[in-house]
């Protein structure tokens, strides 16, 4: 099978379908071995898919890369890692170059290698200033040979403005990006591809949920198997709530059987035919879905297909504002369910969403 790849800049050439990892964070959800996420990296390389997507607070998951790295070392210069630096809520009122300087080293330490191919800037709060300078002091480590890349995440169009002006130089922008919400068509694609900014979309799959398994089926009860659905199902609601969704996913899974393909690949693809896409997260715990992830590569949506979701999109297009704007407004449940200390104080065992997905019914 064709793997499709993209040339970023000279050095970095990804598959256009990235291995997504925060599934296997510590307490993400059922504890799952080292071994045999090394193992499972094995079978994504070989695959083709070069692109793995991790952060410095997915607690654990830069140390099993790392491992992969030592385990397979010809798999592992074929890797190219996009990490993320997530200052904890509780630094970034204080946050000094020094805490930069730190940060890039405890990545690079664990994740192996002589510099980290892209590491993609977190900010949680913009009523705290600081995160422009931070940019520039990792851009100071960029000149100094620790990083190679330097993308954001998160941001809204206004700050990533700031960001640019104040001459960072962006090769990515990682951001939410699917059928069940379209906040980066408000602004935020036509200003990266101004900038010549490559897009890296996350929720494509929507945790699983835009997937065969969820066709036909009842709202799952609660406790969730793991804080990806916690996150998503809130998306869900935002779309129009369980009904809604599974409409959704007949459409989908019409769209799907024209082309033998699956409800997730259908997804995917939607969101990498996008302007100014270069990559679509998919979070994978394991290889059990390797097969329907490459079946991402083989889909060719046509013209039919992309009206009906396009039409399907915007009828659900409810969730407000900007880019990552309901996430970060204190008030939000989207917030409430945030842990912004990870880096500090690892992940919760467990999260609770029935008061807050009630909330959002009312």
């Amino acid at each position: 099978m064709s793997i499709d790849t993209l040339t970023l800049a000279p050095d970095y050439t990804i598959s256009r379908v990235a291995k997504g990892n925060w599934q296997l964070a510590t307490r993400h959800g059922a504890p799952y071995a080292q071994e045999d996420a090394v193992e499972d990296m094995r079978r994504f390389v070989e695959a083709g898919i070069n692109a793995f997507d991790c952060a410095d607070h997915y607690v654990g998951v830069e140390d099993t890369i790392g491992v992969f790295r030592r385990k397979y070392p010809e798999l592992g210069r074929q890797l190219r890692v996009s990490t993320k630096y997530t200052p904890d809520i509780d630094l970034i009122p204080r946050l000094t170059r020094r805490d930069v300087e730190i940060a890039v080293d405890t990545s690079l330490q664990r994740l192996g290698g002589e510099r980290l191919d892209l590491v993609q800037f977190h900010w949680w709060d913009y009523d705290v200033p600081g995160c422009t300078q931070a940019l520039l002091w990792l851009q100071e480590f960029q000149k100094a040979g620790k990083v190679a890349h330097i993308g954001t995440t998160n941001f809204d169009v206004a700050h990533l403005q700031e960001i640019v002006d104040a001459g960072v130089t962006l090769l990515t922008h990682q951001l939410q990006y699917s059928v069940m919400d379209l906040r980066p068509e408000r602004g935020m694609v036509e200003f990266c591809r101004a900038h010549g900014i490559h897009l890296f979309c996350y929720g494509t799959i929507a945790g699983g949920f835009l997937s065969d398994k969820w066709l036909g089926q009842p709202d799952p009860p609660q406790p969730y198997a793991n804080r990806s659905l916690v996150k998503y199902r809130l998306i869900v609601e935002e779309f129009g709530g369980w009904e809604a969704f599974q409409a959704l996913l007949r459409a989908l899974d019409g769209i799907a059987k024209k082309h033998g393909s699956s409800i997730a690949a259908v997804a995917a693809r939607y969101v990498l035919d996008k302007p100014q896409v270069a990559c679509a997260l998919v979070g994978a715990r394991d290889a059990r879905h390797l097969d329907d992830t490459l079946a991402i590569f083989a889909l060719q949506l046509d013209a039919q297909d992309r009206a009906l979701l396009d039409s399907l999109a915007a009828a659900g297009d409810r969730i407000e504002g900007d880019c990552y704007s309901v996430e970060r407004d204190k008030n939000s449940i989207h917030a409430k369910i945030m842990q912004m200390n990870q880096n500090t104080h690892g992940a919760p065992e467990k999260m609770e969403l029935s008061p807050q997905l009630d909330a959002l019914r009312r």
